[in-house]
C-alpha cells in the first residue's frame, strides 16, 4: 500500500515542526571564554560574539586574511636525488635510513589564518547588575539575540552577517528613548591604522605578515613572525569599515572610536575586505583593492533599512537551510532538558541524561556551520572553520588533508548543501595547478600531488621546512588524490555530466597520473613508495617507524580513485584506452590484509603498533569515506574493520569520535554509533592540546583545541545512521556498474524509536525524507532531483526505482515485507 506524497509531507512537516522551533543554543550569562562565544558568518566575513552586558567583544575574521604568498617553487631542488635510495632502503628494510631521506625531500611550512580584529562595544551602567539576562543563536534564522535588563531598563542587541549584501549589521535598541550611550572601538592584533571617517564611522586598515610558522614549530634562529618578504611579495592588505546609523541621539567620532549618545536605536554595519587575489598572485602587488571593496559594501549595506537588511539575509540563508530536518524529539523522556540553557544542558547530557532533541540540534548545528563558513566564492573552511582568535593558530588553522579538510565536507552533498561543497572543489583545483609543480620537481612524476598540509595558496608540498619535519605526519602522499574523491561525490549527488566532464575528471585524471608514476611494482603487486599510515607509526625492535611501503590507506586510496575514474569514462563515454588501463592497475594494487587478532592491516606486513589507541584510524577508509569494504558486500573485511575499532577502542580526539560514528553506521552497528554521539557530546572546558575530544558550551567540538572537523562529522555520521547509498547494486559485481543502492535507516540505534528526517541527499541524484515509528519506517518519499533509477534496501529488501526527474515515489513497511 502506498500513501499519498501530500499526507506524507504533510506528517513530515509535523512532526518537525515542534523541532525545528527548538533550534536554539541560548544561555544566561555572557560568555568568559572564546569557546562560551556565539559564531555567526556569511563565508567571508565570521564573528564570535560574547554577549557581555558593559563590555561586548566581538571577534572578527575575514575568509581570506591569512599570512604569506604564492606558494615557492625551487625550494629544494635536490629532493628527487632522494627518491630511488628511499626505495632502495626501504627494499632493505632499513627504515630508519628511508626516514631520514625523507627528511630531505621536504619544503616549507604552510601560512597561518588570521584574525581580522576586534569590535569592542562599551555600555557603562556603572556596575549595576542586570537582570533576566539571556543570549542565544538561533540557528532558523542565522541571528544571535543578547537581552538583559538594568534598572527595569530591557537593551536588546539582535545581530547577523548577510550574505546577499556581505556585511555584518548589529542593532541595539532600549525600551526607554534615548537610553542609549555607547563607545565603540574598533582594533587588530595584526599591523593597522584605525581612523575616523566623518562623525559616525570607522576605517581599520591594515597587513598581514608575509609568514607566520606553526605554533609547534619555534627554532631558535628566527623570528616566528615575519612581515617583510626579502624575495619580494609582501603579506596582503585588509580593511574594515565600521559606521553607525542612529534613530535619534548624537554619535562622534575621534581617535579612540565612536561615542554615541542617548539614543535610542543604533544599528552598526561593519564591512571587511583583504587584497587576496587568488592563489597564485602576490597579495601585495598583485592584489585587489581592499579598500574600494569594504567601502562599496558599505555604500550600498547602508541604503538599505535594516529590516531590509535582515529580511534578505534570512531568505537567503533559510532557502539553504530549511531544506533539511531531522527530528527525533518524539524520544524525549525529561522535558525538563528542554528548560535549561545549552551549557548545563551539555553538562546533563554528559551525565547520562537522555536528550535527542539536543542530539538534533547538535545535528543541525553542524549544517549552519558550514552555511556560515562556507560559501560560493569564497574560502574552503579551514581547521576552524571561518572563526580564529590567534595569530598562531593551533595548526595554523589551515587546510590538513590527512583527514581534517575532507571531514569539514562529508555533510555537504548528503545533507542537501552542495552549494557549500563548492569552495572546496574549486580550490582543489587550484591545488592541483601547485600540484603539478611539486610532482615534478620532487618527484620528476607526471599529474599532480598535494601532502599533509596546504593553505590559501594552495601549498602542495610536504612540509617541515625542508628537514625538520616527521615523515610521520610531513611525508605523506595521498592528500590531493584523496580530494579527488570530493570532486566525484558533487557529480555523483548531482549527476551534473557537464561539471564532471570540464571542472571534475581532468584534475582526476591528472591525479591518477601521478598515482602511475608512483606506483611501483614488487612481488607482482603495485605498491606505494615511501609510504606512510597518517600520523601513525609501527614498532619494530623496540624503535618506532613511519616510512614504509604500500600502508592500507594509500592502497585504498588509489583503487577508490581508479575505480571513480573508471565510472567517469564510462559515463563521459571517452578515453576507452585509459579505462583499461586504470581496471588493470586497480587489479594489481597492494591488496587488503587480515591479521592474526582478525583486524584490518594497517600496513602491508603485520607490524607492532606503537599506539595501539591512536586517533587516526587511516587504514579504514576504504569502509568510510570510501566504499571498497562493505557489511553486505565484503563481510569479512567488514568484520576486520570492527575488529580493528574495538582494538583502537572509542577513546580519541573530537574529530576522531566523529569519525567512529561514520565507521560504526557504515558497519551498520546503530547502537555503538550512537555510543559515539554521546561520546563527542561530553561536556569539556580544556582548551589546551589533548586526545580526549569533546564538545564546548557552544557546541564546537573540542579536538581539544577547538576543531570544527568534529562538528561536521558528526552530522555525517548521524546522516550516515538513518540513509547511505555508497553502494553499487550489480549482478556480475562489478562496481559502478548499475546502480545506486539507497538504504534505509541502516544503523538506527534502540535510542532513536521514533523520528523523521526530510531532505536528505543520496547518490544518484535523489532527495529522501522519511518517517518512523517504534523502530520500523511508516513512510519513504524518494523525489528524483536528476536521477532516473535506483534501488531502495529497507529491512534485508531490495526494489526497483524507477522515476523520471521531478517525480517522487513512495513507500509504506508493507512494501518491503
Amino acid at each position: 500500500m502506498r500513501i499519498g506524497l501530500n499526507v506524507l509531507l504533510l506528517l513530515t512537516v509535523s512532526t518537525m515542526s515542534v523541532a525545528q522551533q527548538n533550534l536554539k543554543l541560548w544561555y544566561d550569562k555572557p560568555a568568559t571564554k572564546w569557546v562560551e562565544a556565539l559564531p555567526i558568518g556569511n563565508g567571508q566575513i565570521g564573528a564570535m560574539v560574547f554577549g557581555g552586558v558593559e563590555n561586548e567583544l566581538i571577534q572578527l575574521n575575514e575568509g581570506s586574511l591569512w599570512s604569506g604568498g604564492p606558494q615557492k617553487k625551487n625550494v629544494n631542488p635536490d629532493a628527487y636525488k632522494n627518491l630511488q635510495p628511499i626505495r632502495e632502503a626501504l627494499q632493505k628494510e632499513d627504515y630508519q635510513l628511508a626516514t631520514d631521506l625523507c627528511k630531505k625531500m621536504q619544503g616549507y611550512y604552510s601560512e597561518s589564518f588570521l584574525p581580522l580584529g576586534d569590535l569592542k562595544i562599551n555600555q557603562n551602567f556603572n556596575g549595576v547588575k542586570p537582570t533576566e539576562y539571556y543570549r542565544d543563536l538561533n540557528l532558523n534564522n542565522a541571528t544571535t539575540t543578547t537581552r538583559f535588563k538594568v534598572n527595569g531598563i530591557e537593551y536588546v542587541r539582535e545581530m547577523f552577517i548577510s550574505a546577499p549584501n556581505n556585511v555584518m549589521v548589529v542593532r541595539f535598541t532600549a525600551s526607554k528613548p534615548k537610553a542609549l550611550t555607547l563607545d565603540i572601538d574598533l582594533s587588530s592584533a595584526l599591523a593597522k591604522t584605525v581612523l575616523p571617517k566623518g562623525n559616525n564611522q570607522l576605517v581599520m586598515s591594515g597587513k598581514a605578515p608575509s609568514r607566520v610558522d606553526p605554533s609547534y614549530y619555534n627554532p631558535k634562529d628566527r623570528e616566528p613572525i615575519l612581515w617583510a618578504d626579502t624575495s619580494g611579495c609582501n603579506g596582503m592588505r585588509f580593511q574594515s569599515n565600521v559606521k553607525t546609523v542612529l534613530k535619534d541621539g548624537v554619535v562622534k567620532a575621534d581617535k579612540n572610536g565612536l561615542h554615541v549618545f542617548k539614543a535610542t536605536e543604533v544599528v552598526i554595519y561593519l564591512t571587511a575586505a583583504t587584497s587576496f587575489n587568488g592563489f597564485d598572485k602576490c597579495p601585495d602587488s598583485q592584489g585587489k583593492d581592499e579598500k574600494a571593496i569594504a567601502s562599496n559594501l558599505l555604500l550600498k549595506a547602508e541604503k538599505l533599512p535594516y529590516a531590509k537588511l535582515k529580511e534578505k539575509h534570512i531568505v537567503d540563508y533559510q532557502n539553504y537551510f530549511n531544506r533539511v530536518s531531522y527530528d527525533l524529539s518524539n524520544n524525549l523522556t525529561d522535558k525538563n532538558q528542554l528548560m535549561m540553557p545549552t551549557d548545563e544542558r551539555i553538562k546533563s547530557y554528559s551525565k547520562g541524561a537522555i536528550d535527542p532533541q539536543l542530539e538534533g540540534l547538535f545535528y543541525q548545528y553542524g549544517r549552519y556551520l558550514l552555511i556560515a563558513s562556507s560559501r560560493e566564492g569564497g574560502r574552503p573552511a579551514n581547521l576552524q572553520g571561518i572563526w580564529n582568535k590567534e595569530m598562531r593558530p593551533p595548526w595554523s588553522s589551515n587546510f590538513t588533508i590527512n583527514i581534517n579538510t575532507q571531514m569539514n565536507y562529508w555533510l555537504a552533498e548528503q545533507t542537501n548543501l552542495s552549494e557549500m561543497h563548492r569552495p572546496l572543489l574549486d580550490w582543489i583545483k587550484d591545488l592541483s595547478k601547485t600540484g603539478s609543480v611539486t610532482a615534478n620537481e620532487y618527484y620528476k612524476a607526471k599529474g599532480w600531488v598535494a601532502h599533509h598540509n596546504s593553505d590559501i595558496w594552495g601549498l602542495s608540498n610536504a612540509v617541515g621546512d625542508v628537514g625538520d619535519g616527521e615523515p610521520t605526519w610531513a611525508n605523506w602522499y595521498m592528500g590531493g588524490t584523496w580530494l579527488c574523491q570530493h570532486l566525484w561525490e558533487h557529480y555523483s549527488f548531482t549527476g551534473d555530466k557537464e561539471y564532471l566532464r570540464t571542472k571534475a575528471y581532468p584534475v582526476m585524471k591528472e591525479a591518477a597520473l601521478f598515482c602511475f608514476d608512483w606506483l611501483i611494482e614488487k612481488e607482482g603487486y603495485l605498491v606505494t613508495a615511501p609510504s606512510t599510515s597518517p600520523e601513525n607509526e609501527f614498532k619494530i625492535n623496540g624503535k618506532n617507524y613511519a616510512v614504509t611501503t604500500a600502508a592500507t590507506m594509500d592502497m585504498s586510496i588509489c583503487w577508490d580513485l581508479f575505480t571513480n575514474l573508471i565510472e567517469a569514462t564510462k559515463v563521459l563515454n571517452i578515453d576507452d584506452q585509459f579505462r583499461k588501463e586504470l581496471i588493470d592497475k586497480r587489479a594489481k594494487l597492494f591488496p587488503l590484509r587480515i591479521g592474526s587478532k582478525g583486524q584490518l592491516l594497517e600496513w602491508s606486513k603485520e607490524y607492532e603498533e606503537s599506539t595501539p589507541h591512536q586517533r587516526h584510524a587511516s587504514h579504514m577508509f576504504g569502509l568510510h569515506p570510501g566504499n571498497q569494504i562493505s557489511a553486505i558486500n565484503t563481510p569479512d573485511f567488514a568484520a576486520a574493520c570492527k575488529k580493528s575499532l574495538e582494538l583502537r577502542g572509542d577513546e580519541g580526539t573530537g574529530w576522531s569520535k566523529a569519525w567512529k560514528i561514520n565507521f560504526w553506521a557504515r558497519l551498520r552497528d546503530g547502537n555503538h554509533a550512537y555510543k559515539m554521539i554521546r561520546d563527542i557530546l561530553n561536556y569539556t572546558e580544556k582548551t589546551g592540546g589533548g586526545s580526549v575530544g569533546g564538545v564546548y558550551a557552544n557546541l564546537f567540538d573540542a579536538h581539544p583545541p577547538f576543531q570544527i572537523d568534529g562538528n561536521f562529522g558528526a552530522t555525517s555520521g548521524m546522516t550516515e545512521m538513518v540513509l547511505q547509498s555508497q553502494e553499487l547494486y550489480s549482478d556480475d559485481e562489478q562496481p559502478y556498474k548499475d546502480f545506486y543502492v539507497i538504504d534505509i535507516l541502516p544503523a538506527l540505534p534502540d535510542t532513536w524509536v521514533n523520528g523523521s528526517v526530510k531532505g536528505l541527499r543520496a547518490r544518484g541524484g535523489f532527495e529522501v525524507s522519511m518517517v518512523w515509528a517504534h523502530k520500523k519506517i511508516e513512510q519513504i518519499a524518494i523525489k528524483s532531483v536528476g536521477g532516473t533509477a535506483a534501488k531502495i534496501r529497507y529491512n534485508g529488501k531490495v526494489l526497483d526505482l524507477k522515476m523520471s526527474n521531478n517525480q517522487t515515489q513512495t513507500f509504506t513497511s508493507t512494501d518491503f515485507r
